[in-house]
Parts: C-alpha cells; structure tokens; sequence
C-alpha cells in the first residue's frame, strides 16, 4: 500500500518553494523597476506590453485612491493569510494540490507584502489589452495568487483516493 502524502513531512521544502517563488517575483520586479522608468511601456505584441507601474491598491486598483491606510491593511492581511496556511502545511495537508495552491498563494502574497512595505506600492508590470481595452497591469505575485486560488477551488472538486474507492 502507498504511503498517504503529507505537507508535514516536507514542510521546509513547501516553505523554500514558497520564498523561492516570491525571490523569483522580486527579482523581475526589481528588474522592470531598473530598466524601464515609471509609466513606460514597451510593445512586445499588438495585444502585451510590459510596462512598469505602481499599485498602492489591491486587486484591479481596489482602494488605490485611498488615504495610505490599505499599504499596511494589505500587508497584515498578506502575512496573516501566509502564516494561517502556512500552519496548515506544517499540521500536514494531505492533498497535493491543495498543498500546491498554499504554496502558491503564499509566495504571491509575501512578492506582494514585500513591495508595500518596500515601496509602499505593488511593482505591476504585465498589460494584456485589446484595442483600447486595457486589463489592468499584474505581476507574477498576482498571478501565483490568482492560480492559487484556482487551484484550490478545483482541489473542491477531487475526491480523496481511500473515497473514491469506497464509493465505487
């Protein structure tokens, strides 16, 4: 019989892939940060331009406009939701893709943390867009999140394999 998986027994590993993820993340937006002055964009095709903008907001610019109380909102909340399952890696997880989502969420939150508290803003860099349509600019932080959560969602979905042989 094959031994059950479990987040707990590689909990360091998930942890490494997790800073690793969002060093990773860092370093592209330090990159675009070096390379490319604020407000700029370069075509890469009719429909992509890398770009270098600052989001002191959260998703789609949420609460970008408000008075600098959401910099450390956002930060808290980051590092709660990263601690929160980070813990329950540790407890042990004994999904694999909900493992994956965990470790996901927690690197894009904390490539995300790191810039509020940095910069006080998030680097965006990515702008996908048709004609005069504009998706609004992300990162790969966003997108870690974003597939993350995805994830997790479709995790909703699987049965176990111990049910899915009893309900058979």
């Amino acid at each position: 019989m094959a031994q059950q998986f479990s987040s707990k027994s590689r909990w360091w590993l998930w942890c490494l892939l997790a800073l690793s993820l969002a060093a990773i993340d860092q370093t592209i937006k330090q990159a675009v940060s070096a390379s490319l002055p604020l407000h700029a964009s370069i075509q890469i095709t009719p429909w992509f331009n890398w770009t270098h903008v600052l989001n002191p907001g959260a998703a789609f610019s949420f609460l970008a406009d408000a008075s600098g109380w959401q910099r450390y909102f956002f930060s808290a909340m980051g590092l709660l939701v990263s601690a929160i399952l980070l813990f329950s890696l540790w407890r042990g997880v004994t999904n694999r893709l909900v493992t994956a989502s965990y470790v996901s969420i927690v690197a894009g939150a904390l490539g995300n943390v790191i810039d509020r508290v940095r910069i006080g803003a998030v680097v965006d860099y990515l702008d996908f867009h048709w004609g005069l349509w504009h998706w609004p600019a992300f990162n790969l932080a966003d997108v870690l999140v974003v597939g993350g959560a995805i994830f997790l969602v479709l995790s909703s979905f699987t049965f176990p394999r111990n049910e899915m042989k009893q309900a058979t």
